[in-house]
């Protein structure tokens, strides 16, 4: 259950009217999922999260199918459940198909288990790769 109500549009302030407004605009889509629901009681931080969602999650060196598996890969690794499920569909929604899941989950836990022997034996950065 939510910390705090997922607010209905009839229950938005005029601020946070405008972004869910700004999201279905960029997204294509009436839906609004519960993230943005529970940030509209704070519109600024609202507002402040989508505007630098668009900005990270935008075409650039990376492609957006990349930026994802990213995002499903640090949320995997961070536990959050929510933000897994949300863009792991985004993904797939963006081409991600099951092999490509399947090899992106087999990094995810070879990258946990290297990270966690290396941090318990406080392995000493090699010169060569500190440039």
């Amino acid at each position: 259950m939510a910390t705090v109500k997922l607010l209905s549009d009839e229950e938005l302030s005029a601020e946070a009217k405008a972004v869910f407004d700004d999201i279905r605009a960029v997204r294509g889509t009436y839906f609004i999922n519960n993230f943005w629901r529970a940030l509209a009681h704070d519109p600024a931080l609202l507002k402040a999260t989508w505007d630098r969602l668009k900005v990270v999650m935008a075409p650039g060196a990376l492609d957006p199918l990349v930026k994802e598996m990213i995002y499903v890969a640090v949320s995997g690794t961070n536990g959050c459940a929510y933000c897994a499920h949300s863009h792991t569909a985004s993904a797939r929604a963006k081409g991600m198909t099951p092999e490509m899941y399947g090899e992106l989950l087999a990094v995810m836990g070879m990258a946990n288990q290297t990270n966690a022997l290396a941090s318990a034996l406080q392995v000493p950065v090699d010169e060569v790769f500190k440039e």
